[in-house]
């Protein structure tokens, strides 16, 4: 199957910036689409962003202009780079994949999910 490993989380002031980075091992050609989610406490998983094989790319309008998502094949590696952080940013950010095809932006759409990383941006 896939294994996917985030990292980069932290703490980090509203306006600021990080990147998150999630790693996938084993069998990463099964691997058509890789998004991020976020949880924050008492609310529903939410999409973030996604990129497809073909490096299409989709971002929820609450993150559009402020978040970047991008590959690297070689690596096997998708990033989330976030800047112009918000408070309401905070949550626990989780990659997730799926060998479905087109664009997907619901949880229960995705086979595979990494343990998550915290992200807390102070006001």
């Amino acid at each position: 199957q896939v294994q996917l490993v985030e990292s980069g989380g932290g703490l980090v002031q509203a306006g600021g910036s990080l990147r998150l980075s999630c790693a996938a091992s084993g069998r990463t050609f099964l691997l058509y689409n890789t998004a991020w989610f976020r949880q924050a406490p008492g609310k529903e998983r939410e999409f973030v962003a996604a990129i497809n094989w073909r490096s299409n790319i989709y971002y929820a309008d609450s993150v559009k202009g402020r978040f970047t998502i991008s590959r690297d094949n070689a690596k096997n590696t998708v990033y989330l780079q976030m800047s112009s952080l918000k408070p309401e940013d905070t949550a626990v950010y989780y990659c997730a994949g799926t060998s479905n095809d087109g664009y997907r932006q619901y949880p229960p759409e995705y086979d595979y999910w990494g343990q998550g990383t915290q992200v807390t941006v102070s006001s």
